[in-house]
Order: C-alpha cells, then sequence, then structure tokens
C-alpha cells in the first residue's frame, strides 16, 4: 500500500473517532409539587412550545379585540423588534454552519515586477532580467477536520441559541397580545364605569333640582341642598377621573398596535364581555406551551455545547489544505501544462504555553452553563408561582363577584326605602344620600371585579403559555 494511502486511511479513521467534548446535557432539578394549591392535579408534560397559540382572545368572544389582535400581530414595532433579533440569530447559526463545510477559493494575479540589482541571493545572478512577468491562477480548499468536536459544538451552541431566540421571539408576541388584552378589557370596563357614572350624575342631578325647588318652597333645609349639590359634584369628579383612566388606556392600545395616540381612538362599547371558563385540569399543560421555559432551557443547551468548545481548544488544529493553479511569466500561453502548479497535506497548529488563558475559558464557560441552568430553574419557579397567582385571582375574585351582587340588591334596596322614608317625611335626605352613595359604590365595586376577573384570566392564559382552546387535544395526543 502507498505511504499517502495509509496517511489518508489513518486521517479518517481518526476523523470518524472525533467526538465531543461537551458534558452530557443535564437540566437543573425543579423542585415541583404533586397539585396545584389552586386547582385540580396536573400531570408532568414534555416541552412543546412549538404548539399553536394563536387566537386564544377569540375566548373573550369580542369582534374588537379579535382586530385589534390581527393589527397588533401586523404592526407593533416591539413585535418587528423581537423578530429582528431572532433573524440575527439565525443568521448567527448559519455562519457557524459554514464551518462544517470546505472553504473553496480562487484568486488571479497579473504582475509586472522589477527587482533589485543588488537583491541578496538574486536568482541566476546578474543573468536574471530586472523586469519580468508573474501571472498566477489558484484555485485553494482548506478544510478543518473536526477530530475534538469543537466545530460541532460551535453549530450546536448556534442551533441552541437560535431555538432560543425563537422562543424569545414568541414569548414576546404572548406578552404584547396578553398586554393587549388586558389593555383593552380595561378599557372596556371603563367604558361601563362611566355610563353608570353618567347615569348617576343625571340621577344626581334631578334629585339635587328637586332639593333645589323644595328649598326654594321652605320644604327642605339647606343642608339637604349642600348634601345633593356636594353628592353631585363627587360623582362628576369620580366620573372625569374614569374618562381620564380610559383615556390612558386608548393611548396605550394605539402604542401597542403601532397607531399615533392623536389619532386613535375606540368608541365606547357597554356590552358585558363573557368571562372564559378554565377546562378542569388545564394547568398540566404549563410546561409544555410556555415558550420562556424553552428558551431557558435551550440556552442551558447552549452553554453546555460553549464547554465543550472551550475544551476542545487545548487540543491542537487539524488542517487540510490544497491549491493548484497555473503560473507564468507568459501571459499568451497561461493555461498549459508546463505551467501547472499544486500543493496538498495537513498542517498541524497548536499552542504550547498561554499563561493560563484556555484554562481560563473553560472556567468561564463552565460559569455561563451554571447561571443558565440557575435561570432555568429561576423561570420555571416564577411559571409556577404566577399559574398559582392567577387561579387564586379568578377563585377568589369569583367568590367576591357573588357577595357583591348581594351587596348591590342590598344596596338598591335600601336606597329604595331611604327615598320612600324621605318622600313620606319619616327621614332627611342624609339617609338618602348615604344610601346613594353605598348603592353607586357596590354598583362599582361589582363592575371593577368584572373586569379584574377577565384581566386575571388572561393572565392565566399567559402563564400556561397561550390558551388551551387550540391545542387541548393535541396536548392529549402527546401525553398518551
Amino acid at each position: 500500500m502507498k505511504p499517502s494511502r495509509i496517511v489518508w486511511g489513518a486521517t479518517l479513521g481518526t476523523l470518524l473517532a472525533a467526538c465531543s467534548q461537551a458534558p452530557t446535557l443535564k437540566l437543573p432539578d425543579v423542585s415541583v409539587a404533586a397539585d396545584y394549591k389552586e386547582a385540580a392535579p396536573w400531570r408532568t408534560a414534555q416541552p412543546a412550545d412549538q404548539l399553536p397559540r394563536e387566537g386564544w382572545w377569540s375566548l373573550f368572544g369580542d369582534p374588537e379585540l379579535n382586530a385589534l389582535e390581527q393589527r397588533l400581530v401586523q404592526h407593533s414595532p416591539d413585535l418587528a423588534a423581537a423578530l429582528a433579533r431572532y433573524q440575527q440569530a439565525k443568521a448567527s447559526t448559519d455562519q457557524l454552519r459554514a464551518a462544517e463545510l470546505p472553504t473553496l477559493g480562487t484568486s488571479l494575479s497579473l504582475q509586472r515586477n522589477r527587482q533589485s540589482e543588488r537583491k541578496p541571493l538574486r536568482v541566476l545572478g546578474p543573468l536574471s532580467p530586472n523586469e519580468y512577468d508573474a501571472h498566477t491562477l489558484s484555485l485553494n480548499l482548506d478544510y478543518e477536520l473536526d477530530l475534538w468536536g469543537r466545530v460541532r459544538d460551535q453549530v450546536a451552541n448556534g442551533v441552541a441559541l437560535d431555538q432560543a431566540a425563537l422562543a424569545d421571539l414568541a414569548s414576546a408576541r404572548l406578552s404584547l397580545q396578553a398586554q393587549l388584552a388586558e389593555t383593552y378589557l380595561l378599557l372596556r370596563g371603563l367604558d361601563r364605569d362611566a355610563a353608570l357614572l353618567a347615569d348617576a350624575e343625571a340621577a344626581y342631578g334631578k334629585a339635587r333640582d328637586l332639593i333645589q325647588r323644595r328649598h326654594d318652597g321652605g320644604v327642605s333645609s339647606g343642608l339637604d341642598l349642600a348634601r345633593a349639590e356636594a353628592q353631585l359634584a363627587a360623582t362628576r369628579s369620580q366620573g372625569r377621573q374614569s374618562q381620564a383612566q380610559r383615556a390612558v388606556a386608548e393611548h396605550a392600545i394605539a402604542a401597542l398596535i403601532g397607531e399615533s395616540a392623536s389619532s386613535y381612538s375606540l368608541p365606547a362599547q357597554l356590552t358585558a364581555i363573557p368571562l372564559p371558563q378554565v377546562p378542569a385540569g388545564l394547568p398540566s399543560a404549563l410546561l409544555q406551551r410556555r415558550p420562556d421555559i424553552a428558551a431557558a432551557q435551550r440556552r442551558v443547551a447552549a452553554a453546555n455545547a460553549s464547554v465543550g468548545v472551550a475544551r476542545a481548544a487545548v487540543f491542537p488544529t487539524v488542517m487540510l489544505s490544497a491549491s493548484g493553479g497555473f503560473q507564468t511569466s507568459d501571459i499568451g500561453h497561461f493555461i498549459a501544462a508546463p505551467n501547472t502548479f499544486w500543493a496538498i497535506g495537513p498542517a498541524l497548529v497548536m499552542n504550547l504555553f498561554d499563561g493560563g488563558r484556555r484554562r481560563a475559558e473553560t472556567a468561564r464557560a463552565e460559569a455561563v452553563l451554571d447561571e443558565a441552568g440557575a435561570r432555568y430553574r429561576g423561570v420555571v419557579i416564577t411559571a409556577f408561582q404566577q399559574v398559582e397567582d392567577s387561579l387564586a385571582l379568578l377563585q377568589h375574585y369569583g367568590d367576591a363577584a357573588e357577595e357583591e351582587t348581594t351587596a348591590v340588591n342590598a344596596a338598591q334596596r335600601s336606597l329604595d326605602i331611604a327615598n320612600a322614608r324621605y318622600k313620606e317625611g319619616a327621614a332627611s335626605y342624609l339617609e338618602v344620600v348615604t344610601s346613594q352613595t353605598a348603592t353607586l359604590q357596590a354598583q362599582r365595586s361589582a363592575l371593577d371585579l368584572s373586569t379584574r376577573q377577565r384581566r386575571a384570566s388572561v393572565q392565566l392564559i399567559r402563564a400556561l403559555g397561550g390558551g388551551w382552546a387550540a391545542s387541548t387535544n393535541s396536548l392529549a395526543q402527546r401525553q398518551e
């Protein structure tokens, strides 16, 4: 067997035996309870953040909200910036992938040279010409033999970061969609609150006019008139405050969908928005759908691959190079057999002493892996907290809403009785004012609880990774 074949066989065998220096990927353990404290038991799930999460806002049955969410996806500047960040990560990964393939290049040089008459070791001595042509056409091939897995670990790091950036994009999208839904629900709650205050203001205005006439006729006291005027002014003030809050919410919606707050407006809507029903056992989907957990997990994988890159740096780099082409001083006979040249062979490069730089880089990469693992644990723990918070809010707000409904009915009965007693002269106007104030406060509290429930449902959807209606079947099939 020829010596060249022996060299190539040994090189190929070494290449096939190459292995990565990255440690075995192991995600940090996270303490998980057997049940959610605020809901039914859940089942351990596998990450599936690629499952569809679009359209969850349709659970609220509001066409205007559906249209706004579509405009958010199309025109949000924050979402466009997140998409650009993902595209940067993807391009970086493509650059890393290029290192797995050979590099092929060509060069053409057409030169006219003059050499010094006193050039040391001048070729042919004084017989060589002072001026001559040198024309070269070459083709060069370079390929790094990835014996220690350095290139593969670099690509693995890039792919993991690419996937993490994609999950970040999904997380940013979900966050903006949830923020828009919450703001919209707040605005609609303020619409109903403003309407309630406007009705109360009209009623209190009529009552003030009645007291004014009774006072002018000597039937009612100045104290009754002052109380009626104070109540009317206070209600007007509450109405203006509600309008201010609505304006701020409307401006926030405009910014989210990429519109100017100066020219954007949403007409008032008094129709009650339905409260979505949470399916039993749904929290089992938490770890499957949340893109921020997936992003944290993939950053652990990226940091793990970086450790392999750092460890591989202590081994030599083996490059396989080949070049060939034509070289002549006679451009008229450039491409001819006598003008050919070529060179082929491996090259080995290794640092014998670097003052501990590679060892320090390995330590840094391992510390980054520890940080990524800690961040992963933190994201998972926070995710469970957010689900618990949302479930608790929904449950306790629901109980409070039932009690508030009872309070509204009782306050209305109290107001009816106070009005009847005042008309009969059996009670002062203070009783009427007190009952009116209590009734209005109970009605506003009921509206506020209704809005809080709906916003808490959005928070639960966000905590679960983007709803449940579109993917419950998919999740169940993956768990079977």
